[in-house]
């Protein structure tokens, strides 16, 4: 995940909206709301065509959210900086996945220059998300979907053409049950990319302009973080880093 958030409050919608046997203004309905963070690489501009978020519940029905349709450049939102893309109302219960179709509108930026990235053919149909979270009446239920640009954005050996194959993971926001990593870098204007491995994943981000990055809903254990700057140099390895619930470790200042 990079140091970048998309806030993506989705609350559901209920009623004619939704396909099942959810209720309009359900007495039990609860807000749930979608965040996207982002971890994209080493370009200027980051943009996703967002079409629609749905939700799918244990039950088999689904919500399709009011959700503010657009491109969004996920470079925008980045450590802890997020935008509200969807909102609606559900019933309380068990939401199984979350989806999300995109539309064909993609781009990146490098260099100056504006690449379209095409989809799979079976991404613009959506990409769902897996997650079984519970959903209380009467309160706000958030999740966030990590959207590892990073990863996502595929070229070919030239760089002529780009191709968008998302890699995205969801994060629960009970800052109870996850922990973070944080570091600076210095010079702060470095075009780095951090990745962070352990616990049998593996995710990126880069830093902001004045050299912060954090990343954060990592479960509990021990990570390795890489920070690897443009060439000639030298990446920067900092291996052993405990992750404790509910707490963010600080990897302090790295110097190039």
């Amino acid at each position: 995940m990079k140091g970048i958030k998309i806030l993506a409050a989705a609350a559901i919608i209920g009623g004619a909206m939704l396909i099942g046997s959810c209720k309009k203004n359900d007495a039990t309905g609860t807000m749930y709301k979608v965040r996207m963070t982002d971890g994209p690489g080493p370009y200027s501009q980051v943009n996703v065509d967002i079409r629609s978020v749905q939700v799918v519940r244990t039950d088999g029905s689904m919500v399709t959210l009011s959700t503010h349709a657009g491109v969004y450049n996920l470079l925008r939102y980045s450590n802890d900086i997020d935008t509200l893309i969807a909102s609606g109302n559900v019933s309380a219960g068990t939401v199984q996945s979350v989806k999300l179709t995109l539309g064909s509108n993609n781009t990146v930026v490098k260099d100056g220059t504006s690449y379209p990235m095409a989809i799979n053919s079976g991404d613009d149909a959506g990409l769902t998300l897996a997650i079984h979270q519970n959903v209380v009446a009467n309160t706000t239920t958030e999740l966030l979907v990590d959207f590892d640009a990073n990863q996502s954005v595929v070229t070919d050996d030239n760089g002529a053409t780009y191709h968008l194959r998302p890699v995205l993971r969801t994060i629960g926001l009970d800052v109870s049950a996850t922990g973070s990593i944080m570091g600076h870098i210095t010079p702060a204007n470095t075009n780095v990319v951090i990745t962070v491995s352990g616990n049998g994943g593996t995710f990126s981000t880069s830093a902001t302009d004045d050299g912060y990055f954090r990343i954060r809903g990592l479960t509990q254990g021990t990570y390795t973080v890489t920070i690897t700057p443009p060439s000639p140099l030298t990446a920067v390895t900092v291996p052993n880093i405990a992750v404790t619930a509910g707490e963010t470790a600080d990897i302090g200042l790295v110097a190039f």
